[in-house]
């Protein structure tokens, strides 16, 4: 057999990835530095890594802070990662790192979301792999699930979701799945946080070709799934929970998109209380890029906040 073009590129979406004759897939731009669970020795945040789906190597990692009072219930963050829907991981060090401070600052539990990734696993895959994550987590609600941090120490009447870039547009399409389900067995889904959110737009742009690969049975202009404010925004009144708080970033090319669903979202007749914060001068997903930069902080504040808002 003539392998002498098995190494030629057939196609490529840069800077995400590219695929080769031979079927070989690179990522090209992704933290590739992982981070095994530990007991974190400046926060005292412990984590963990367990299997959710063996069918479908469906992990989650699990993150919980210092416990002084074994009987205390803390609130839950399921956190869906970003990288365009085919890089990043809970276990890169950029995810690792920010969910381990979020989680300290915040008093919470997180759940941080191992979807499949496309070219391999074209969508909807991550957002079935992000129900079933879901739904790993309510089988806990009774206290007899298969992860003892949950089972004693996660409060399901106030759970979160949350995620940026790709991952926040997963985490509105699980909200909004949450609204229009009987599903969750008592998990209570009371607000999302999106950072950065990619959403589609109504015209191509550089995102389009991209999207058209990895979900191809999807009319991206109007398909509430990638463009939830198009078409008249629908399903967006169905939104499964009570508050949401979208940040956006001022040099972010997605910037406008994500003040379209906050638009949106208010004009769709859903009933809870939506915010939206900008922070100027800085660009897509900084906060994860430069954690400790003043306005990355300041990030982190507007979001404990949120989660900890009547605790």
């Amino acid at each position: 057999m003539d392998s002498s073009n098995s190494n030629e590129i057939v196609r490529e979406f840069s800077p995400f990835f590219r695929i080769y004759k031979n079927g070989k897939v690179e990522r090209i731009t992704a933290d590739t530095e992982t981070v095994s669970p530990s007991n974190d020795p400046l926060t005292g945040v412990q984590t963990k890594d367990t299997v959710v789906s063996q069918e479908n190597s469906l992990s989650v990692r699990l993150f919980i802070p210092k416990i002084t009072d074994p009987t205390q219930k803390l609130p839950l963050l399921i956190y869906i990662h970003g990288g365009a829907f085919c890089i990043e991981s809970p276990f890169s060090s950029l995810y690792h790192n920010y969910l381990t401070d979020l989680v300290h600052n915040a008093n919470v539990i997180a759940v941080s979301v191992q979807y499949r990734r496309a070219p391999e696993h074209p969508l909807p895959a991550a957002y079935d792999d992000s129900w079933a994550a879901i739904q790993w987590v309510a089988s806990h609600v009774n206290g007899e699930g298969s992860e003892s941090w949950l089972n004693g120490h996660a409060d399901f009447d106030r759970t979160f979701l949350a995620g940026d870039s790709a991952g926040a547009n997963i985490a509105h399409n699980m909200a909004v799945r949450a609204g229009s389900t009987n599903g969750l067995n008592g998990v209570k889904i009371v607000g999302v946080v999106l950072a950065h959110p990619f959403f589609g737009n109504n015209e191509p742009d550089t995102f389009s070709p991209v999207i058209e690969f990895i979900f191809p049975s999807v009319r991206i202009y109007d398909d509430p799934r990638i463009n939830p404010a198009g078409a008249g925004g629908a399903e967006l009144a169905s939104l499964g929970c009570a508050r949401v708080l979208i940040v956006v970033a001022g040099k972010d090319r997605l910037r406008d998109r994500g003040v379209r669903y906050y638009e949106a979202l208010k004009r769709s007749g859903w009933g809870g209380l939506v915010e939206i914060v900008e922070t100027e001068g800085e660009d897509h997903v900084f906060h994860l890029l430069n954690p400790n930069c003043a306005k990355a902080r300041v990030m982190m504040e507007k979001v404990v906040s949120f989660i900890n808002h009547g605790r």
